[in-house]
This record gives C-alpha cells, sequence and structure tokens, in this order.
C-alpha cells in the first residue's frame, strides 16, 4: 500500500517498526486464508493463527512496554489488521478487539494493570463496553452481576473488561474470565469466526481498583496511572471506533487482489469477451472499487494521524476533532464495504458459491461494518451537527 499520510512526529524507528510488524502480518496471510473456512465451520478462530499471531508479536503491540508489549500506535494497529484480514476477517477481527482491550487496560490504575499482566505477561483481554450490568456497593469493591454480548475475543482470553452502571457513572471493570461464564450466542449471517458469545456474570466480587469511569475517559479525564506513557494518552472514543476499520481496509483489499488474479481466466457470460480483463464494465468497476479502497484507507489514516499526534503532544482533541474521527471512521468503512459489493458484482454470479472466498469476505463486511460504535450515520449526524455548533445530543460516544 502506498498510501503515505502519516502523523508529523513519526520517527524513523516507530515506522521502521511497523513496517516490520506490517511484514510479520503479511507472512501469515497464507495461514490464515488455508484456515478461514475451517474458523468459520469451527465458529471460533483456529488456535493455530492464534498461536502464530502471538508468536509474531502481533498481540503485544498496544500493551505497555512495563510488561514486555510494544506500545506502539494506532496508525501500526490499522496496518497489522489490514494486513491480518487479508487472510481471514474473523482473525482480523479478533486480534484487533484483543489488542485495543490491552490498550483499554492501559488506562486503569497500575494494580490492576498488575493484577492483569503481573504473573502472565502474555494475558490477553476480552470486552464490552456496552453497561448491560448490575452493580451493589460493598467493602472494597462492588458486587456485579449481568450479560455482555457481543464478547469477541473471549474464547482467546484469560480477563475480560466489561460495562457497568455505577451510581450516576458508568465504567468498566476488569473480571477474570474464571470468575466468569461464556454462554454459546454468536449464530451469524457473517464474521461467525469470532465466537463473539455472551460474558455472563452472577454475585461476582470486583475489588474498586478494576473500575475506571468511562465519561472520564471519553473527555480525557482519567487519572492515568503512567502519564508520560503517550499512547494511552489517546482519546478514547475514536480509538474504540477507528480500531474496528482496520480489519474492513483489509477484507475490502482482498476482493480487489481476488478480482484481479481470477479476471484473465473468467468469462462474462452471454457477451463476446474472451475474459473479463477485455471487458470495459469490469474496468471500470475495479477502478472504482480501487479507488474507494483508497479512500478508505486515507481516511482512516488520517483519522490515526490525527490521534497518535494529539497523543504524542499530549493534548486531548475537543469534541470537534472527535466528531470528525468519527466521520473519518464511518467514512472509511463505507468506502470498504461498498468497494466489495461492486467487486461482487464484477466478479458474477459465482461470487456467491460458497466455495468463493468472495462470499465470505462479503459476509464479514457486512456484518462488522454494522457495530453501532461506527455506525456511519451516527457518525454522520454527529459530525454534521459539530460543524453547525450543535454538540452532544446525539450520542454521548464522541
Amino acid at each position: 500500500m502506498s498510501i503515505i499520510l502519516d502523523r508529523p512526529g513519526a520517527t524513523a524507528a516507530s515506522r521502521e517498526l511497523r513496517a516490520d510488524l506490517v511484514e510479520r502480518a503479511a507472512k501469515l496471510v497464507p495461514l490464515l486464508a488455508g484456515n478461514a473456512a475451517r474458523t468459520e465451520g469451527d465458529r471460533r478462530v483456529v488456535e493455530e493463527n492464534i498461536t502464530a499471531i502471538a508468536e509474531a508479536g502481533l498481540l503485544s503491540i498496544m500493551q505497555p512496554a512495563r510488561f514486555g508489549g510494544l506500545e506502539t500506535d494506532f496508525r501500526t494497529m490499522l496496518e497489522v489488521s489490514r494486513e491480518l484480514a487479508r487472510g481471514c476477517g474473523s482473525t482480523a477481527w479478533v486480534t484487533t478487539l484483543m489488542n485495543v482491550c490491552s490498550w483499554f487496560t492501559g488506562l486503569w490504575p497500575a494494580e490492576a494493570q498488575q493484577d492483569v499482566w503481573g504473573a502472565d505477561p502474555s494475558t490477553r483481554v476480552a470486552g464490552v463496553l456496552a453497561p448491560t450490568g448490575t452493580t451493589r456497593e460493598v467493602e472494597g469493591g462492588m458486587i456485579v452481576s449481568g450479560r455482555w454480548g457481543w464478547a469477541s475475543g473471549s474464547a482467546h482470553s484469560q480477563w475480560a473488561l466489561v460495562g457497568v452502571p455505577r451510581g450516576e457513572d458508568q465504567g468498566m471493570i476488569l473480571i477474570p474470565m474464571s470468575d466468569i461464564t461464556i454462554e454459546d450466542t454468536w449464530f451469524v449471517a457473517g464474521m461467525r469466526g469470532t465466537a463473539s458469545n455472551t460474558l455472563v456474570a452472577d454475585e461476582v466480587f470486583v475489588p474498586a481498583h478494576r473500575y475506571v469511569s468511562v465519561p472520564a475517559a471519553i473527555t480525557g479525564q482519567l487519572d492515568l496511572p503512567f502519564p508520560d506513557e503517550a499512547l494511552y494518552r489517546s482519546a478514547f472514543v475514536p480509538v474504540a471506533a477507528l480500531v474496528l476499520a482496520g480489519p474492513q481496509l483489509g477484507l475490502a483489499q482482498a476482493a480487489l487482489d481476488l478480482v484481479i488474479e481470477k479476471a484473465p481466466r473468467r468469462t462474462i457470460s452471454y457477451t463476446f469477451y474472451e475474459n473479463q480483463v477485455a471487458a470495459p464494465s469490469v474496468q471500470l468497476a475495479l477502478a472504482k472499487a480501487a479507488s474507494l479502497i483508497d479512500s478508505a484507507h486515507l481516511h482512516a489514516y488520517r483519522a490515526a494521524a490525527e490521534i497518535d499526534e494529539a497523543a504524542a503532544a499530549g493534548t486531548y482533541p475537543d469534541y470537534d476533532a472527535r466528531a470528525l474521527a468519527r466521520m473519518d471512521t464511518g467514512t472509511a468503512v463505507t468506502c470498504a464495504r461498498e468497494a466489495i459489493r461492486i467487486l461482487m458484482s464484477a466478479h458474477g454470479a459465482s461470487s456467491f458459491a460458497e466455495s468463493s472466498p468472495l462470499q465470505r469476505i462479503w459476509r464479514d463486511s457486512e456484518t462488522a461494518s454494522r457495530h453501532a460504535v461506527v455506525n456511519p450515520e451516527v457518525s454522520a449526524e454527529v459530525y454534521g451537527k459539530s460543524l453547525l455548533g450543535v454538540r452532544g445530543d446525539v450520542t454521548p460516544l464522541v
């Protein structure tokens, strides 16, 4: 990918590390693609994929260096997610969610981070931000019960972070997976391999230090335990939304690559064209799809550059800047999704054969792009109102 757009302060060392990590991810694409049908059939990412990704260091990119993590940036995370998705959308999605949950964990007090990673720095975290649980205050913490769906990555994680109400506040708590159960509820059309099932807690004690306030996180008012770590100064909602665009970029690129590869050997039924390469309709479709994929990258990379640069500078983006980040994310996801739709039509009806990877790419994109945090219509409303000076009346997640 030749799109360079990056934050002005990115160092040569950070770009070299990013290039190395992206290369590691690219080398895994054949393995992930070979396991994609099995991942979908098993309704969970095969362990061979998770092991390979972990061994390549790609599950530590958002983890604090204090625990052996790489503590990179969000442009790096986008590119790694994109590469993995060229092989398997479900694998990329699960990796993305576990990585961003490592970033969320970096917002907690030092004692909570020690709980998660102190004994085993390779510990992985899954999570659900929606505050669907209940809490009851007790000495030293709270008693928590609830159900949280959909917990992508929970099949491969040892800890969970989940949203809860707490009096007039709403927040997130950290719970060991050993204290909760996973209910098998993930029966869906796309992203079938993510095992995004439902977490269930019944009267679980959570120490007070394992709670953080979401409103404080959204407005950049958390008392970070290690304020010199730039990565964890990043804007909360722009991060939570943008990371979900990474797999979409890779799915779209995988679809484009496949259609281009097959075009010389595919005819167009009931026409005089020897193959798709000779057909102007296919040429135009590929040009449109490729341009949309470029646009998706540009919007996503601009958002990443803004997030990373503000974090490096120690400034927290204001409401309007955060609204633009949501708009960029929604636009990136929409462009990638539309590119895949165009490519499905250009490739022909056989795109929908169960043996074709294209139909899985299409289903994965259509499903994942409906995640509530990246909802393009909501994002557009938030951004349009912010341009007119109207703020804070659509969603708290800005």
